[in-house]
């Protein structure tokens, strides 16, 4: 029979877990519906976001506030992000690596309809008893325009 700190230890990986998968849907859903502070919230501040061409890498919560906020919200009138096969591989008791498929679909301010597909690399780690991420890597598969497509709300 397992000892407490074996069953410990197990239940606090299941909890860990579960923090890293809502820091991937608090990522898509922070940027999606423009929260800031749900976007802001899943970031070290000393974190890294390496997005990759034609985008670039942003350093700390300023860097990835300024991106976020002036560059990528602006290019985007609307976007759904949905991310899916989430491994996480833990590398001690306060960091893991996450790897994760992402598909948005979207609009670009000009009014074009956009598909996007991506991996993302995930450096987690636990301070202070919270996990967040601190540092993504974004590897680009595709991002096209869909011509002729116009996404609109339901009337």
């Amino acid at each position: 029979m397992p000892d407490s700190t074996d069953r410990e230890s197990r239940l606090d990986r299941i909890e860990s877990r579960f923090a890293m998968h809502d820091l991937v849907s608090d990522y898509c859903h922070g940027f999606d519906k423009r929260s800031w502070d749900r976007f802001a919230a899943i970031w070290w501040p000393d974190a890294i976001w390496d997005i990759g061409p034609p985008f670039g890498s942003f350093e700390g919560i300023e860097g990835i506030a300024h991106v976020t906020e002036d560059v990528l919200w602006d290019a985007w009138l609307a976007s759904s992000h949905f991310t899916t096969n989430l491994v996480i591989t833990f590398d001690g008791a306060d960091m893991a690596r996450g790897m994760c498929d992402v598909d948005c679909i979207g609009t670009t301010s000009d009014g074009q309809a956009q598909t996007v597909s991506a991996s993302y690399f995930d450096r987690f780690e636990r301070r202070g008893g919270i996990w967040k991420i601190a540092h993504r890597k974004v590897k680009m598969h595709h991002f096209d325009p869909l011509p002729g497509v116009t996404l609109s709300p339901p009337a």
